[in-house]
């Protein structure tokens, strides 16, 4: 089992070296969040509280996932980075292959694309895309991605994406994965289908079990069985080596962590006690499994 540390909600300072401080513990890769800013109001529940609230505020830190990993990249050498995960129902994919094809050539191919539709309408409406035909376009999306980061001189032409032929370079030098996150039957559907994994939110781990093994019937029907798929779990009621164990056997391979919330630090700590609780990580989990 793989490990990533997910820095969400982290000071902004501290994301450079937090990066190379995993890097040293062995993680394999950092997670990076997506919001493009909180709306006073909100006229959808967040799918992933009991309450649908959001558990962030106005005054919350964020970072541009590609920018946050531009700059981690830079004071790293091995770990990588995946969004977990970018909304794209409010981005336009010819720009976005720009982007994540600049930050996989500066990263040396160490980024991943974890993909969504997004949940807040108004972060489509604003930024001036429809909310209601998200998963279409997002179907769409995925392809002027893949076919743009393919390198070469490309056209497309769909329903809601369509552009003659242009080139983008450099191309990536190795394919950029994509991730599909979300929990509903179209979401990993499309994961099943079109993805290089499927990345959760918050789950217990009963509910995780039941959707990989949905995932896996799912890409059995799809032909794609055998391809590598990447599993990307937030488990929050299975911890320690007993618990990875547990994620792993039902087919975790990666599991995204937080370790100074499991000593009672925020999401604020400062970054000493970040620190202690990343080493502590590698000394406890990391290593031993990897025995």
């Amino acid at each position: 089992m793989k490990f990533t540390l997910g820095v969400a909600l982290s000071p902004l300072d501290q994301l450079t070296e937090l990066a190379r401080v995993a890097e040293e513990c062995g993680f394999a890769s950092i997670a990076l969040p997506d919001s493009l800013f909180y709306s006073e109001h909100v006229s959808a529940s967040y799918p992933y509280t009991p309450d649908g609230r959001r558990f962030w505020n106005a005054d919350t830190p964020w970072a541009d996932p590609m920018v946050a990993a531009a700059a981690m990249g830079a004071v790293t050498s091995r770990i990588r980075f995946y969004t977990q995960v970018l909304k794209l129902d409010p981005r336009n994919p010819v720009l976005l292959a720009r982007q994540v094809g600049s930050v996989a050539n500066l990263t040396g191919n160490r980024f991943g694309l974890g993909v969504g539709l997004g949940w807040s309408p108004e972060e489509s409406h604003w930024c001036g895309t429809p909310f209601r035909d998200r998963g279409a376009r997002a179907d769409e999306a995925i392809e002027v991605l893949r076919l743009i980061l393919g390198g070469g001189m490309v056209s497309y032409h769909g329903k809601h994406f369509a552009f003659e032929k242009l080139q983008m370079s450099p191309a990536p030098s190795a394919p950029v994965p994509i991730y599909v996150g979300g929990h509903t039957e179209p979401a990993l559907r499309r994961a099943a289908r079109t993805g290089d994994g499927w990345s959760s939110a918050m789950m217990k781990f009963n509910d995780l079990r039941t959707t990989i093994e949905k995932l896996r019937a799912l890409r059995e029907s799809y032909g794609r069985a055998e391809v590598p798929f990447e599993v990307q779990a937030v488990c929050i009621d299975r911890f320690g080596l007993q618990g990875y164990r547990e994620q792993a056997s039902i087919g975790v391979t990666d599991a995204i962590v937080v370790p100074w919330l499991a000593h009672g630090a925020g999401f604020d700590a400062d970054l000493e006690t970040k620190r202690a609780a990343l080493h502590r990580f590698a000394e406890e989990i990391i290593a031993p499994l990897a025995d």
